[in-house]
């Protein structure tokens, strides 16, 4: 007998499932709606959600369920990443958003994703909310994760119904219980991860569809985005996010509304951040512990300590080992997973639900004898104040001597001493790094992540642009590098025409001022001041540059500038909101 499960959780169906620019949408119009689309979708077929709106994701995955079909979810929209999705069973077909046609990915050669049916997601408003909900067989494989890795070819992992519900349920429970909540009814999820990926998909669709929760359709990415979408929803708020997205979140310092909730995954996060985020927001700052292989496994609040406990009936096993030694293997089954499943960090249990986490086993190095591993030492550089973003990466093609680490950094305002004299009373000092690199972002990828293929290739080019004796701290001495002038307040205005050429591809669907174009419009304004122009020389560097807002078509941009610790501060306000922000000094 085949077993079924209902495609949401028990709730009223007139109560919100979601929150769109500030509009409620019921669970009855959400499963009337996922019923429509049901009937639109091929009789057979693989579908690939590619849906940013997170409605109109949930509602694909819905109707795929409903239709008895696998939803895959790659790690991204690229041409060359679809042309590796898995080829065995049915046709694929794409989902997307009903915004524009051009959500569709293209390239510059064939490809067989061109080839594919596009179905669009579409919003009705006409139809009548359900009054029932339907099953779902518990056994359908609902999802297939892409996950990339540092491989960059997609690595299949399929999840049945009856294993996300029982999954979402135990998560639910947990985060129900830290808020002393019976449930997590009326509670509205703000999400800068986004759906396809396995944090993004359990935390926000999922855990608003299986847990009870609602959540906000939007991916806001820029701090004050991220700000108005926590405003526009009512309490209590629960915000999802990723260590990256939160330090950048609160570096703004934009005022936040009351959060009880803030999530956290996909790498550790320091207890000082932690407290910030708390202290910022008014709620607790519950880490996630999990993988795309096995789901949600376990959380901690980061600010009562480093040990984590799992979730539900997860349980934690290792291999044998000698006393006193961390077991080089674990592995965690019951509840949702049925069979066990070996994890890729390193833990030291404690019992067989609880643990603290230790790194992953496969960014174990070994400098001048000495072993660590980099998560170790990036959540170290990361806790020196001042730094926003850093990584270490050690050198793969070192023939002679003994090979350091290099830490690529995001610092404006801290020379490469402060960073070093920080980390020396953290690391041992075989891996405190020898070379400190400053650079203006990290390629991390959407869900804050930073793929070891990425940091190689990324390290690779930054060095060999600074060259081999390129000082990494700053370019100007603050003691004596002042510019010997006045800069007024407001030194540019500027008027971005709704008809600007630049606007075509950024983005389709919602035009922005690329960032380019911002920093263009600070180099003319530093311009402006023959004097300093010539100071800072030609190009000057730019040390750090944030984004914070949108700036969209027929915006009136001021740019203020002022001298600041040897170099020139610069800050981008449209209209009242202040859009971006960085630092320029001097060349080497």
């Amino acid at each position: 007998m085949t077993t079924v499960l209902p495609l949401i959780a028990a709730r009223p169906l007139g109560e919100p499932m979601a929150w769109c620019r500030g509009e409620p949408r019921s669970a009855g119009r959400f499963v009337a709606e996922a019923i429509a689309l049901a009937e639109r979708l091929p009789a057979s077929g693989r579908p690939i959600n590619l849906c940013q709106d997170r409605w109109h994701f949930a509602l694909g995955l819905a109707a795929a369920l409903l239709r008895g079909q696998t939803s895959l979810l790659p790690p991204n929209a690229l041409p060359e990443t679809l042309q590796q999705v898995p080829g065995s069973g049915a046709a694929p077909y794409l989902l997307v958003d009903d915004a524009t046609g051009d959500d569709i990915p293209h390239s510059g050669r064939p490809h067989r994703a061109s080839a594919w049916p596009v179905l669009r997601v579409q919003r009705s408003s006409v139809l009548a909310p359900a009054i029932s909900v339907p099953t779902v067989a518990s056994a359908l494989p609902a999802v297939c994760l892409l996950t990339s890795g540092s491989t960059g070819a997609p690595q299949p992992h399929f999840k049945s119904f009856g294993s996300l519900v029982a999954n979402i349920q135990a998560a639910s429970e947990r985060l129900a219980s830290l808020l002393a909540r019976p449930t997590l009814a009326g509670v509205t999820l703000v999400a800068t991860v986004p759906a396809q990926h396995s944090y993004g998909l359990e935390s926000s669709v999922l855990l608003a569809l299986l847990g009870g929760a609602a959540f906000e359709c939007g991916r806001p990415f820029y701090p004050a985005d991220i700000a108005a979408a926590l405003a526009a929803v009512p309490a209590p708020r629960a915000l999802v996010t990723t260590p990256f997205h939160l330090k950048t979140l609160l570096l703004a310092k934009l005022p936040l509304p009351p959060t009880e909730l803030v999530l956290s995954a996909t790498a550790l996060l320091s207890p000082q951040l932690a407290a910030r985020a708390e202290a910022a927001m008014g709620g607790q700052l519950i880490e996630i512990y999990g993988a795309t292989e096995c789901g949600q496994v376990a959380s901690r609040r980061t600010t009562a300590g480093d040990v984590w406990k799992t979730l539900g009936e997860l349980r934690i096993g290792a291999e044998a080992a000698a006393p006193g030694k961390v077991p080089r293997t674990c592995s965690v089954s019951g509840g949702h997973v049925q069979q066990a499943t070996v994890l890729a960090d390193q833990l030291e249990l404690l019992d067989e639900r609880h643990f603290r986490l230790l790194g992953r086993a496969d960014d174990l190095i070994h400098v001048a004898g000495k072993r660590s591993s980099l998560a170790h030492l990036n959540y170290h550089l990361n806790r020196v104040e001042g730094v926003d973003d850093g990584a270490f990466w050690l050198p793969d093609d070192v023939t002679e001597g003994v090979v350091r680490p290099v830490a690529l950094v995001v610092a404006p305002g801290l020379g490469a001493t402060q960073i070093i004299s920080a980390l020396r009373l953290r690391l041992e000092p075989a891996f405190v790094p020898r070379r400190v690199v400053f650079v203006d972002a990290l390629p991390r990828q959407a869900t804050g992540k930073l793929t070891a293929t990425d940091l190689r290739q990324f390290a690779l080019l930054t060095l060999a642009a600074a060259g081999p004796q390129a000082a990494p701290a700053s370019a100007i001495d603050p003691a004596d590098g002042r510019f010997p002038g006045a800069i007024g307040a407001a030194d540019g205005s500027f008027h971005i025409a709704a008809d600007h050429p630049v606007f075509a591809g950024h983005f389709p669907g919602r035009p922005i001022v690329p960032g380019a174009l911002l920093l263009s419009l600070v180099m003319v304004a530093v311009q402006a001041h023959p004097g300093l122009h010539a100071w800072l020389g030609a190009p000057p560097r730019i040390d750090n540059a944030k984004f914070l807002a949108a700036v969209t078509p027929g915006s009136d941009l001021r740019i203020e500038l002022r001298t600041e610790s040897g170099g020139v501060v610069f800050e981008i306000h449209a209209g009242s909101t202040l859009a971006a922000r960085g630092r320029l000094s001097a060349p080497a």
